[in-house]
């Protein structure tokens, strides 16, 4: 039987999923933020944050919101302001562990770019951790690993950014 997929608007009753997702993918690395941090983040931009629905439950997520480049939420401090800046930045991007390495994650990522681009943002920005530089690059993002980060994503989070094209690349990288 084929599984259905879409990428849709967060809602209300998806938050604790979400929750167990992101614990599921950050809690090993000391990262995770539980669910009402992450709300405070997707109330900054709701039009921003999706799941992955994969037959009815919830299989991945991202959060994005707009921050200045180069700056990045504190993991430790829940989001009061929202700011209005050129800049998407990617905050957080999750799929379940037994649904990776199947386009999944950068299904969702195209689809955040995307609305990015129609929504005028002209640059995207995220941190990336747990080793996952080089999937970053492959869409690509480039790392500025001078950039200063809050000392809750580790000694080995590494900030990255990307131009947003005027048209999508459909996942290839886009012309040196």
């Amino acid at each position: 039987m084929a599984e259905h997929t879409r990428i849709r608007a967060v809602a209300e009753a998806d938050w604790p999923a979400v929750a167990a997702l992101e614990a599921e993918a950050y809690d090993g690395l000391g990262l995770a933020e539980g669910e009402p941090m992450l709300r405070t983040r997707a109330r900054a931009s709701a039009g921003t944050c999706f799941v992955l629905d994969l037959d009815g439950r919830i299989a991945g997520y991202v959060l994005a919101l707009p921050y200045p480049e180069f700056r990045c939420p504190d993991l430790t401090r829940p989001e009061q302001v929202v700011h209005h800046a050129p800049n998407l930045h990617l905050h957080d991007l999750v799929v379940a562990r037994p649904l990776r390495r199947r386009g999944l994650g950068g299904r969702l990522a195209g689809h955040v770019a995307d609305t990015a681009r129609r929504r005028g943002f002209t640059t995207m920005s995220l941190v990336a951790v747990g080793d996952k530089e080089p999937f970053w690059r492959a869409r690509g993002y480039r790392p500025h690993h001078g950039t200063p980060l809050p000392a809750g994503y580790g000694a080995d989070a590494v900030y990255m950014t990307a131009e947003l094209a005027a048209h999508p690349t459909h996942g290839r990288r886009p012309a040196c």
